[in-house]
């Protein structure tokens, strides 16, 4: 019979196997491929020593097509929880080493796991994704695996922050449990995410593409839009995930963490005075206000290359996080289409559901116009951050910086969308179009036309019709910007709002 130590020695070795994975041979192929282990990327993300492992000795119980003497150290998958700044969250990295990350029962069950602890503890969850997708041995056993994961993503939206990081293949039904979640982070050259594969539309459709074009880090963060960040590396990645997580709240029933940036809540900046060309076509960047306006002029961009007449981003004010929405003047003239309608509604959702105040800085001429995106539903998609703005209940401050024309007007959070407060700085122009085009039309039978005209836009290219109205509740030097906002954010703070009781809404998808 073996003694205590017998027994402690053989459950070292037990650990050890675990920890070795798929083997040093596979694990020196990982990292011939630019990549990290899944313990590795484990211990990058979470604070030093933090990191508690479940389920470590759970194995497959897979007797099909030779499985049976298939050992799989851990099942492929590392789970458990630690700290990221001090803060609880739970993770979940799939290792590629064994069985090629492939998604069994077991598997699954794993993951399932954390989800659902995650979810009781009200802490983040991110899942690090490097799989061949499902073990095909396990056929039905690996699909339900998906749906229990797809199942809990689903009951966990919007009441903790999920999100997805894909450094590896991501095929199949495996690209859906990402997708469900927030924020998704894919590594340039080494991870892809399609739901069929090359050598599949080769032989479907005759197309001829690589993995990398088809699905790869840059194609889904500049065309797709289904990843939020591209990193540069994978050690680049999980700073980036950690950096993330330092502006949200673990979840929904708490605040974002409040920090000491340095920055003076009082300060002006007389730059911002004659940021705006005069003439009111010509483009400027919005990226300059922002800097310009948040603290020590740090701000976090998603979707940094998807759909760039529109910024989405997170920064602080006087310390608190924030979401930062703004037309971008320097890309289609900071016109609203369809994918600028998904990426901003999506953004405002989260923002909303994780008590984060939505700041707008706008500079919109309109929606764009044009066959394209006609046919493409730009009524449907618009209506989407409508709806968003509507449905949020967070604190909104909004700064017109220059043109609010029509129905972008309203789609970037005007007083009737919600806004708390907004603000106008004296070179702004709110009306159903621009001013002179406007003129055009309304005087274009008169004998004095252009006389009427050149007043027609004197009075209209300006904040003061709108301000009458109370449509505008400060016209403000641009120089006041970030200390008008940060009052305005701090007399917000109480906020309550009561909605009509229902189930859910019906957003127009």
């Amino acid at each position: 019979m073996a003694t205590i130590q017998e027994k402690i020695d053989d459950l070292k070795k037990r650990q050890e196997k675990v920890k070795l994975g798929g083997g040093q041979k596979r694990i020196d192929k990982q990292h011939a491929g630019g990549k990290l282990t899944a313990r590795e990327r484990v211990e990058k993300l979470l604070d030093a020593g933090t990191f508690v492992e479940l389920d470590q000795f759970v194995c497959h119980r897979c007797t099909n097509f030779g499985m049976e003497n298939v050992e799989s150290p851990g099942e492929g998958v590392v789970t458990g929880y630690g700290t990221i700044d001090g803060r609880l969250v739970y993770v979940y990295a799939q290792d590629f080493t064994v069985i090629g990350g492939s998604l069994g029962e077991m598997h699954a069950n794993k993951i399932v796991k954390v989800q659902k602890l995650a979810l009781k503890m009200g802490a983040p969850l991110i899942g690090i994704n490097d799989s061949g997708g499902a073990r095909i041995q396990e056929a039905i056993d690996a699909l339900s695996g998906y749906g229990k994961i797809f199942y809990q993503n689903t009951a966990a939206s919007g009441v903790i922050p999920q999100i997805s990081v894909i450094m590896g293949p991501c095929a199949g039904g495996a690209v859906y449990s990402p997708a469900i979640t927030d924020f998704i982070y894919m590594v340039k050259n080494t991870s892809q995410m399609f739901i069929t594969g090359p050598q599949v539309i080769k032989s479907v459709t005759a197309e001829e593409v690589t993995a990398e074009q088809l699905g790869g880090a840059l194609t889904h963060n500049a065309t797709s839009g289904v990843a939020h960040f591209a990193t540069e590396n994978d050690d680049d990645c999980m700073q980036q995930v950690r950096y993330l997580l330092s502006f949200l709240p673990s979840n929904n029933l708490d605040d974002a963490p409040i920090v000491d940036t340095g920055d003076d809540a009082n300060r002006m900046d007389e730059g911002l005075n004659t940021l705006l060309p005069d003439n009111p076509n010509q483009p400027y960047n919005m990226k300059d206000i922002i800097k310009s306006i948040v603290d020590n002029g740090e701000f976090y961009e998603g979707h940094a290359h998807y759909a760039n007449n529109i910024i989405t981003c997170f920064a602080r004010f006087d310390g608190q996080p924030v979401g930062i929405i703004a037309n971008q003047p320097n890309v289609m003239a900071g016109c609203l289409d369809i994918n600028a309608s998904d990426k901003a509604a999506r953004f405002i959702r989260f923002c909303d559901a994780f008590n984060l105040p939505v700041v707008n800085l706008v500079d919109v001429p309109g929606f764009l116009p044009g066959t394209d995106q006609e046919y493409g539903g730009i009524i449907r998609h618009g209506a989407k951050m409508l709806y968003a703005y509507c449905e949020a209940t967070v604190p909104k401050v909004t700064v017109i910086t220059r043109k609010a024309y029509g129905g972008a007007y309203l789609a970037m959070c005007s007083q009737d969308l919600g806004a708390d407060q907004v603000l106008a700085w004296p070179s702004a122009e709110i009306a159903v179009m621009g001013p002179a085009g406007a003129a055009n039309i309304i005087f274009r039978n008169d004998a004095d036309a252009a006389e009427k005209t050149a007043k027609y836009v004197e009075d209209f290219a300006t904040p003061y019709k709108a301000a009458e109205r109370g449509f505008v509740d400060q016209v403000i030097e641009p120089k006041e910007t970030r200390p008008r906002v940060i009052t305005a954010l701090n007399m917000l703070v109480s906020k309550r709002e009561q909605r009509p009781a229902k189930k859910h809404g019906n957003i127009p998808l």
